[in-house]
């Protein structure tokens, strides 16, 4: 396996941990107990919404990267630019005095850095579309 092949299936592992980890925090502050609702402060809800559901494409797009499947570029491309149109959405809530957390914009960037860097990997490795296994 060359190295771009490895950086795709590294970008792929990140993906999938990545989203497990975001709808497990994301599933604790909206489904979790008061306690664990009362942590997340100041959430903005349409972002905190947006991060849960993103979590599920986040496995999906790392499932079909692994596979080298065309989609899951594409589907990657989405959650990059979904990404950042939700953080303007935020910037805008936040420049209207909506209350936040300082540590969603954080939470904002690493997710439109780790987007980028996985849609950069994507794009270089070439994608099979043929489900059908190659021997």
């Amino acid at each position: 396996m060359d190295n771009r092949r490895w950086s795709v299936v590294i970008a792929a592992i990140i993906a999938v941990l990545f989203g497990l980890l975001t709808l497990f925090s994301g599933g604790r502050a909206l489904f979790g107990t008061a306690e664990a609702r009362a942590a997340v402060g100041d959430a903005v809800p349409f972002v905190l919404w947006f991060n849960f559901l993103a979590g599920f494409a986040y496995v999906a797009a790392g499932v079909g990267l692994f596979g080298r499947r065309s989609w899951a570029v594409l589907l990657s491309v989405a959650i990059l630019f979904a990404t950042i149109l939700v953080t303007v959405a935020f910037g805008v809530h936040v420049l209207l005095g909506g209350a936040y957390e300082m540590r969603t914009v954080g939470a904002m960037s690493l997710r439109t850095v780790v987007w980028g860097v996985i849609v950069a990997v994507a794009l270089r490795e070439p994608a099979r579309s043929n489900p059908v296994s190659e021997h």
